[in-house]
Parts: structure tokens; C-alpha cells; sequence
């Protein structure tokens, strides 16, 4: 029986989510899941982004609560050392804890035009200046890490916790037809290839629940 239980919110708009989810599936760690309803006041706050915090997802463990997914990324790096969430390097380690911190809270312009849904295409989007300076910034960080570490993934062979701070990300720019470098195109498709990335799409594919605040209309 699984000794951890990580809360979470809708998987097709849920971007904190899915990164919380891919966090513990990367860590090895054997959880159950417990959806939040999305009519639930505070949870549908979080998915539109006007919250001022982010409880979900939120991981309990042997009677631990952690939330936040950049705690909840350390505590799992603590918890599993071995499992490889940040890289064994320290000065890779440390560029790994600054670019997952950056996506943690910066790119306003990115979350507010291009949100997250997993089920929607929109080829063809016109894309206003503020997200656009986001993606560029988004795309000098992938090439740098992919050119340093020799990709496939930000940091080497493995997956880590950058790639599942920016995997949200990587939705969106195949969601709303982001033009991209032949590099970070690849990238993209390393991670939607990913099978904990599989799995979770596939569930998105099965929810029912829609936001109309959150299907983008022309």
C-alpha cells in the first residue's frame, strides 16, 4: 500500500499538477493519487492563476505535507537521492535549481496568453509581444543546458527536475503552434514522448470537465 498521497487538480489545465505528478513519478516514489474537484473555490482560483498561492498538488508523506513543487522537489531529492532529480554536479546543480526557480516564478506573459490545455490545437496562433519575449527567454535556456549537457533531456540522459518544471511548457508550445529552433523542437517532442508524459495526457484525454476560461478563443 502506498505509504504517500499526492493531491491534485485538473490534468488537461493543471500545469503545477503535472509538474508536482511528474516529480514524484521521477523519484520513484509509489503514491496514490486524489483529484481535487475543480468546483472547488480555491482549486479553481489556482488553475486560472488568481490565487496568490498554489496548494495543489500537494504530496503527504509518512504524515509530511509539502506543497509547492519546488518543495516538493526537494523533499523527494532528499527522500531518493538516487533517483537522480537534480544533477549529481554541484555547479549543475545549482544552474538546475536556478532555471526550475525561474519557471517557478517568473513568465506571467507565457501563463496568462498560452495556458495550459492539453486537449486544444490552435494552429496559427498570433502571439502578442510580452508571451513572445517569454518563449525566447524559455528557448535560450533549453539550448544552453541541451548544448552543455548533451541533451536529450536539460541535463543529460535522465529526466530531472528542470524537465519537469518546463514540461507545462512544452504543452503549450505544441497546444498554440509555437514556433520553435529545430533544437527545442526536439526537446519538446523528448518530453511529450516521455511515458509518465504519455500516461498523463492519456488521463487528460478521459476527463470531462471544462474551463471556458480557459480554451482560448480567436
Amino acid at each position: 500500500m502506498a505509504k504517500a498521497t499526492l493531491a491534485i487538480a485538473s490534468r488537461n489545465y493543471g500545469s503545477w499538477s503535472l509538474r508536482g505528478w511528474l516529480l514524484c513519478k521521477l523519484a520513484g516514489l509509489d503514491f496514490k493519487e486524489v483529484v481535487v474537484s475543480s468546483d472547488d473555490p480555491s482549486t479553481r482560483a489556482e488553475l486560472l492563476l488568481l490565487s496568490p498561492s498554489f496548494l495543489v498538488p500537494c504530496l503527504t508523506h509518512d504524515g509530511v505535507k509539502v506543497w509547492d513543487t519546488l518543495a516538493i522537489a526537494e523533499y523527494l531529492d532528499e527522500l531518493h537521492p538516487d533517483a537522480g532529480l537534480m544533477p549529481k554536479a554541484r555547479a549543475a546543480r545549482a544552474r538546475c535549481r536556478s532555471i526550475s526557480g525561474e519557471m517557478h516564478s517568473g513568465f506571467s506573459n507565457l501563463r496568462s496568453a498560452l495556458p495550459m490545455n492539453l486537449k486544444a490545437r490552435y494552429p496559427g496562433f498570433k502571439m502578442w509581444a510580452g508571451a513572445q519575449a517569454d518563449i525566447d527567454r524559455i528557448c535560450t535556456i533549453w539550448r544552453e543546458c541541451l548544448v552543455e549537457h548533451k541533451g536529450p533531456y536539460l541535463f543529460g540522459k535522465k529526466p530531472c527536475m528542470a524537465d519537469a518544471m518546463f514540461a507545462p511548457v512544452a504543452t503549450r508550445f505544441i497546444t498554440y503552434d509555437v514556433k520553435l529552433d529545430a533544437e527545442c523542437a526536439a526537446y519538446c517532442k523528448t518530453i511529450m514522448a516521455m511515458p509518465q508524459m504519455q500516461e498523463w495526457i492519456k488521463a487528460a484525454q478521459d476527463e470531462h470537465e471544462e474551463f471556458e476560461e480557459l480554451d482560448v478563443e480567436f
